[in-house]
């Protein structure tokens, strides 16, 4: 029987009171194969937050929310920025980019080849339905970026009653924010419009926030055909602040507030339209085709460079996704075809007078044309009732049509490269096998691999010592084993252990010189737990321990950044751990304790320099006040820790993110 789309509302209640990390067998995944299916059905690790949860959380930064899920490790950076880890160091530059794959309703938020390295600040997760992450190679049938992980945001499904949300908040640091949504269903046609606004004045000095986010949701159902509709907006200006400086800096209660580059900021607009149109073709078919459009622009000066050179990039997408599906007995498949056309922009103009090698005027003004097109089919074949094999391959073939707007050659420590053409082809493989020992147990394991052609950015932005080594696709194999159980009803149980091997890992080392061929390998157990104590107590939490190491061996001029195999990659903890512990003594009422634990780490290449870790404690609360309306609050960092968002080792300093101090909030929170 053909399973139909179903949302991953449909289990809230059951989230709520059972968590979002450790998966029920009933919850239901959409991410996995593109299409609604059972939690226990999944071969693979993912971990899904509900809409309901997202609502209790009221994050600030997305960070909040996926600190939940094992294996993820986001870095916040100044206002909505963030470095991205998923089985992986916190990666920066091209490999920040384009290793991790994020979605808005099952279409990438940025095209391949064009990401942005914080690829989820134009996502809408202050009213998202659910949150889904997958950990490990995605590329079956998702493609490009999809090397370490992908993580999919979605927009709640109309209600089929009317129904109304809104919830306004403060904090002591000066952050005010609004978010309000509606839903409802006529007859056929649904929908759901939702919109946010968060203001911040700012931790440190100079970096402020504003931020406004729209999207509208329109459902068509009718006897045999679905038609969703959905549109996206988000406008982002802030004052960013960078790095400070010093062990000491960060430990001293005024000087960790500073800024050191107060007219830095970051402006970006983005709008995103897509159509999931789905047509039941027999009881045992289904078709769908995703047409798309998307456009975004961002502005910036470089503060993190002497040049301070300010950088204008955008790129507009059309694009469509089609799947085939197909259920019969014990075979069933998946096969489609997907496309999409980009036409992205990037310039470079320093306004500074020449300083050192960076050289006043234009550094670079090029546009790119690109073309993806991709074909996947995936199969899975009963053996028994219990037992069943799956295999799926997606090839990705990718242009890159790039043309230079100024002068070819070299301009004070400038690259620019003649007008070219480059093509990239490349293969995703899945194999895997799932077994159901019981009702409350099954177990799988699979061999995947993610593959990705290089970014725009690290083909053709180069610098005068990057004219060799360049850039190739990037492959990582990995293997999987994992388990699931339920036991005593009351307790939840996922584990999963993983092994992984990267080539073609490219980074520019400490020289400023291309490394094409790096390696790096990625070992690691993760585990979800969810216990129900009493009927009005539970006990979540995510842990992972992981090892992620380079396998190859690279000298550079600063020793510090030499690189010898066996190292720990930097920025790379082997321990996070998320527990939370939530009471609701009545109706309406919730006490919730969750304590972030985040391992030592080395902050620089040679393993010479580290950060210690730290330990959060985290408070909220929330209460009904009269009908639907309630209050809540929050309790941000209880202890008031010293802590670095990010800590790193360059130039022969540390330097941090400071995390926030103790920060209190207040809320109002109306649902019906």
């Amino acid at each position: 029987m053909l399973r139909k789309p179903v949302s991953i509302a449909a289990s809230g209640m059951l989230v709520a009171c059972y968590g979002a990390v450790a998966l029920a067998q009933d919850t239901i995944i959409v991410t996995s194969e593109r299409r609604a299916q059972s939690a226990d059905e999944v071969v693979g690790s993912i971990s899904a937050l509900s809409g309901e949860e997202i609502k209790t959380l009221s994050a600030d930064h997305i960070a909040e929310a996926l600190a939940r899920a094992p294996g993820v490790n986001l870095h916040r950076g100044s206002g909505a920025d963030h470095l991205t880890a998923i089985r992986s160091p916190v990666l920066t530059g091209g490999a920040g980019a384009g290793s991790f794959l994020f979605l808005e309703n099952g279409v990438p938020i940025r095209s391949p080849g064009f990401a942005n390295i914080n690829g989820l600040i134009d996502a809408h997760h202050e009213i998202a339905g659910g949150v889904e992450i997958v950990r490990g190679p995605s590329g079956a049938l998702y493609g490009a970026n999809a090397i370490h992980g992908v993580i999919n945001v979605l927009t709640p499904r109309p209600g089929v009653d009317l129904s109304a949300f809104s919830e306004v908040f403060g904090d002591s640091e000066d952050r005010y924010k609004w978010k309000a949504a509606i839903s409802d269903t006529t007859g056929a046609h649904g929908f759901f419009v939702g919109a946010s606004i968060v203001s911040e004045g700012g931790y440190r000095e100079s970096a402020g926030l504003d931020q406004q986010k729209l999207t509208a949701r329109h459902l068509y159902t009718g006897a045999d055909i679905e038609i969703d509709t959905i549109f996206s907006f988000n406008n982002l200006e802030q004052e960013t602040a960078g790095f400070i400086f010093g062990a000491d800096t960060l430990l001293d209660r005024d000087l960790r507030r500073t800024n050191d580059f107060p007219d830095a900021y970051r402006d970006a607009q983005s709008v995103r339209l897509q159509s999931i149109i789905s047509v039941d073709l027999s009881s045992q078919s289904q078709f769908k085709i995703t047409p798309y459009a998307r456009w975004n622009e961002m502005e910036f000066p470089q503060h993190f460079l002497p040049s301070n050179a300010l950088e204008n990039n955008s790129h507009w997408s059309v694009g469509a996704q089609t799947a085939y599906y197909y259920d019969a007995g014990a075979f069933s498949f998946i096969a489609g075809i997907d496309l999409e056309y980009t036409e992205g922009k990037l310039r470079e103009f320093q306004e500074r007078p020449r300083i050192f090698s960076f050289s006043q005027g234009l550094h670079y003004d090029y546009e790119v044309r690109a073309l993806n097109a991709s074909g996947f089919v995936h199969g899975e074949y009963k053996l028994s009732d219990d037992t069943i094999l799956s295999a799926a391959l997606r090839i990705d073939g990718t242009v890159y049509d790039y043309d230079n707007r100024t002068n070819d050659g070299i301009v004070g420590r400038f690259l620019r490269l003649p007008d070219q053409t480059s093509k990239f082809v490349t293969a995703s493989p899945k194999f895997s096998v799932r077994h159901q020992f019981s009702e409350e147990l099954n177990a799988y394991a699979s061999y995947s691999r993610g593959a990705r052609p290089p970014q725009t950015t690290d083909l053709y932005r180069l610098q005068i010592n990057q004219t060799g080594d360049q850039a190739r696709p990037e492959t990582i194999d990995a293997v999987e084993a994992g388990l699931r159980a339920e036991l005593a009803y009351a307790v939840q149980v996922n584990i999963a252990t993983f092994w992984m091997e990267k080539k073609n890992f490219f980074f520019r080392d400490a020289d400023g010189f291309n490394v094409a061929n790096g390696k790096t390998r990625h070992v690691g157990a993760e585990a979800e737990i969810s216990i129900q104590l009493h009927e009005t107590l539970s006990l979540e939490s995510a842990l992972t321990y992981a090892a992620h190491t380079y396998r190859f061996d690279r000298a550079t001029g600063r020793a510090s950044e030499s690189i010898a195999k066996g190292d720990d990659v930097d920025s790379a903890p082997r321990v996070i751990a998320n527990t939370r512990l939530a009471w609701r003594p009545i109706n309406g009422a919730l006490i919730e304790a969750e304590w972030i634990s985040l391992g030592s780490y080395f902050t620089d290449a040679a393993n010479d320099h580290a950060y210690d870790g730290h330990n959060l404690l985290h408070l909220r609360g929330e209460l009904g006040i009269a009908g639907d309306l309630s209050g809540f609050i929050t309790l941000r960092n209880v202890t008031d820790s010293l802590y670095a968002e990010r800590a790193d080792f360059a130039f022969g300093r540390e330097r941090f993110f400071p995390g926030e101090g103790r920060t209190l909030g207040l809320g109002l929170r109306y649902q019906r």
